[in-house]
């Protein structure tokens, strides 16, 4: 030991200390390595597989390939509904960076760019100022950031919000944020991929309507499945935010316009880019395409005769809706169904705005409603060819049985029916009138035949309730043949949305007014009035009826079904609901009645002239009580008359119909004078033939 040293003899402290770090080191080298080897067992024997699903998840995709919808053709193969090409933004949250404040700030100065507005034209006057020189230009709006945003456009918040929820739970999966980009809009995206990842553009096809507000009512329109059917259309592998068919065909054949969706594998770089297509895709299969019986050409004139009719309207109330309604009797087909006012079914093709969905709801006179299927109005005398069809077949009346307003000798278009309760006191007595009597007269004794030409409403007043010693029908025999019409139940059309219309009973007026049925009441549905109330189509259907001799087909609006090659895959044959148990010989004699009423010159529809074609028709005029008066208009006029519905209602060629043509304008006043001239041209186009002139002459009211 050293002098002054208190370690004891031996080595050095500082060599221990220096040969215990130099072991620690040779353990820590040993070890880890042993450690990264046996993490590196862990993740590729233990782990690896799952690590591989992660990895071919993050660079393969399976991705939905949309089906393109059937396309909707009239019967000579105009388009009615077809898909045309828009472009979507979408975000697919996996491939965007941790904190996406640039790319979305980037991708919101894209879609806010503002539409170049074209410069003076080459060919524009000296001094003359161009659109671009005078119009000041407004600072474009982000759709990312408008708070009373379109339907197809998220806010930024949303976004941020559908980011987020990606990344919980299907982050590969891509969100929509914004829909039907401009064309050069969606091309500053696509070229600026490389700074945008995570952002998309793709090409989806959104419905087109060529025929717009034309056959909006019939064709209809698409939208989002209903909240409240997310289940059931899930159930039948919709995604929940498809898009539907919601009215008219669209919705009807929603099946067969559809098609399946297919599916391809694709491999994506690192910014979600498509690089290429892994394995074999399922394609998809195009929906089936619907052929409608509708002719576009006889749709337009008779929307075009129907609104100048509500143009030139008159009154002391202005006429504002109507419909037009032609269809083969043969079959059952619908030719045209015309109801005003309509709407652009466009509209919905992109997504409804809310001031434009709030206009059509709002608008009273309800442009969203079908009032061809939907409407239930007072059928009027065009409801006496059902009457008068149940006498004949009843027995009630021959053809030379002889009613009206002679029995007294006193020929003034008026009866008077005792009081059930004091049959012989006459001052108890009520009044039935004719049209007529308004002219100080009436029509006196007459014939089946004639009264439904002259529509005599005494005739079937007496015929339906019966008079004195005469027993009429009765109000369930009336009943029972205007259901066997057709009446009081639904066509059955290919449309939704279709009403039932009414037909009264004594049970019904006990149920529901607490009160008895009176022969008054029955008077008033032999005429068309009173409780009884049928759809236009129900009419034109009842009307193809005594056209073809007793033949009640369900009216139809498809002609077939084809593939997307035009191969027929389901032709829809005529449907026959029943024969209507009338012997065919007393339909002859109400259709000659109806001759009558347009070519005797006594008829009520003398100006319906189709040169070379002979027409039958009936007219009918139905009085009415406003359902409100909100709009303070009176419900009667200066000499107290109710304001009244038009009808005419017709079936040609006479010796064997193709086509029968049925009219109704709301408040449109006398059939005779504004129903039947819309007839006459819609028959006119149907047989090819021009407006002829036509004699003035005074004709009274259905």
């Amino acid at each position: 030991m050293q002098p002054g040293s208190n370690l004891p003899a031996g080595e050095p402290g500082s060599l221990r200390r220096g040969r215990d770090r130099l072991l620690l080191l040779k353990l820590l080298v040993g070890i880890v390595p042993l450690i990264l080897i046996g993490r590196l067992w862990y993740l590729q024997m233990v782990r690896g597989e799952n690590y591989r699903v992660l990895a071919d998840r993050n660079r393969f995709r399976e991705v939905d390939v949309a089906a393109p919808r059937g396309v909707i053709y009239d019967r000579y193969g105009q388009i009615l509904a077809r898909n045309r090409p828009s472009f979507s933004v979408v975000i697919v949250p996996a491939d965007l960076p941790e904190d996406p404040t640039a790319v979305l700030d980037r991708l919101n100065g894209l879609l806010t760019q503002p539409i170049p507005t074209p410069g003076p034209s080459p060919t524009s006057q000296p001094g003359a100022s161009s659109t671009s020189e005078t119009a000041p230009q407004s600072k474009a709006k982000s759709v990312l950031e408008i708070p009373d945003r379109q339907p197809w456009a998220m806010s930024r918040p949303e976004i941020e919000k559908a980011i987020d929820d990606g990344r919980i739970g299907g982050a590969y999966r891509p969100v929509a944020i914004a829909n039907h980009l401009r064309q050069d809009t969606a091309f500053l995206i696509a070229q600026d991929a490389v700074n945008l990842p995570g952002i998309g553009v793709v090409l989806e096809p959104i419905r087109d309507y060529p025929s717009g507000t034309l056959t909006s009512q019939v064709i209809g329109y698409m939208g989002h499945v209903p909240e409240e059917q997310v289940t059931e259309y899930e159930a039948q592998g919709y995604p929940a935010n498809a898009q539907v068919g919601l009215t008219g065909l669209e919705y009807s054949f929603e099946k067969e316009l559809r098609g399946t969706s297919g599916r391809q594998t694709i491999e994506v770089d690192v910014n979600g880019r498509k690089v290429r297509t892994i394995g074999e895709p399922v394609p998809a299969v195009p929906g089936r395409n619907v052929v409608s019986t509708l002719d576009l050409g006889l749709q337009r004139e008779a929307a075009a005769a129907l609104q100048e009719a509500l143009d030139n309207s008159s009154g002391f109330t202005k006429a504002t809706q109507g419909t037009v309604i032609a269809l083969n009797p043969r079959n059952g087909a619908i030719l045209a169904m015309v109801s005003l006012p309509s709407y652009d079914n466009n509209l919905f093709a992109k997504g409804i705005t809310n001031e434009a969905w709030n206009a059509l709801t709002s608008d009273p006179d309800r442009p969203l409603f079908d009032r061809a299927i939907g409407g239930q109005y007072p059928p009027g005398s065009t409801f006496k060819i059902v009457v008068a069809s149940s006498g004949l077949q009843e027995g009630t009346i021959g053809l030379r049985t002889r009613l009206g307003d002679g029995f007294d000798g006193v020929n003034d278009g008026v009866i008077w029916l005792p009081n059930e309760y004091f049959p012989f006191d006459r001052t108890k007595d009520q009044p039935f009138y004719s049209w007529i009597h308004k002219y100080g007269y009436g029509h006196g004794l007459v014939t089946i035949r004639d009264a439904l030409a002259i529509s005599d409403d005494i005739f079937f007043y007496q015929l339906g309730g019966g008079y004195r010693d005469f027993r009429g029908i009765g109000p369930q025999l009336v009943g029972q043949y205007a259901k066997s019409f057709g009446l009081g139940q639904p066509t059955g059309i290919d449309l939704p949305g279709e009403s039932r219309g009414l037909v009264p009973t004594p049970k019904w007026k006990r149920v529901n007014y607490a009160e008895n049925w009176l022969t008054g009441d029955t008077y008033n549905i032999s005429i068309g009035q009173g409780y009884i109330l049928a759809t236009p189509l129900q009419m034109a259907n009842a009307t193809a009826a005594i056209a073809n001799r007793g033949y009640l087909y369900r009216p139809q609006l498809v002609d077939h079904i084809s593939d997307a090659e035009g191969n027929v895959i389901r032709s829809l044959e005529p449907d026959l609901i029943r024969e209507v148990p009338v012997n065919p010989a007393h339909l002859d004699t109400v259709r000659e009645g109806m001759y009558g009423a347009v070519n005797w010159p006594q008829g009520t529809a003398t100006k319906v002239r189709v040169p070379n074609v002979t027409v039958a028709g009936k007219t009918g005029t139905a009085e009415f009580y406003r359902d409100d008066n909100h709009d303070l208009k009176p419900d009667r006029d200066e000499k107290g008359n109710l304001p009244t519905h038009a009808w005419f209602t017709a079936f040609a060629p006479y010796v064997d119909p193709e086509i029968v043509v049925t009219v109704f304008v709301a408040n449109g006043g006398e059939g005779s004078g504004v129903a039947a001239p819309i007839a006459t041209r819609v028959l006119q186009e149907y047989f090819g033939s021009k407006p002829s002139e036509q004699a003035e002459a005074p004709v009274g009211p259905g």
